[in-house]
């Protein structure tokens, strides 16, 4: 499998993890789009939110709450965002799910 976030996962490719677990790991991101951009990764590979079966459900809730205990880590008390693109019009680029934490900014809305 060609998967960039699978690389990252086994360490044939370096990141800036902040977090791991048995579950995903968690790891700057290269292009930031707030002061705090983390990108929360489950170790298993699901290509995007639309692949995921019901025997997921576990492993996305854990993936909210991986997100939420970086955000308390990092200060983020005044609010982040968190956000899944899926698929292409979603603006997935890469085809491992994948969840963005950003925050210390104030976040504007509609989003893109």
């Amino acid at each position: 499998m060609d998967c960039l976030f699978c690389a990252i996962i086994d360490g044939s490719i370096p990141s800036t993890r902040v977090y791991e677990d048995e579950q995903c790991i968690a790891f700057a991101d290269i292009h930031p789009h707030a002061s705090t951009h983390v990108l929360v990764v489950p170790r298993k590979h699901i290509a995007s939110l639309a692949e995921a079966s019901e025997d997921d459900s576990p492993l996305l809730g854990h993936l909210l709450w991986v997100a939420a205990e970086i955000a308390r880590d990092k200060g983020l008390s005044r609010g982040y965002r968190t956000v899944i693109n899926t698929g292409d019009d979603g603006g997935q680029t890469v085809a491992h799910l994948h969840l963005h934490l950003l925050g210390g900014r104030i976040m504007t809305w509609p989003p893109g």
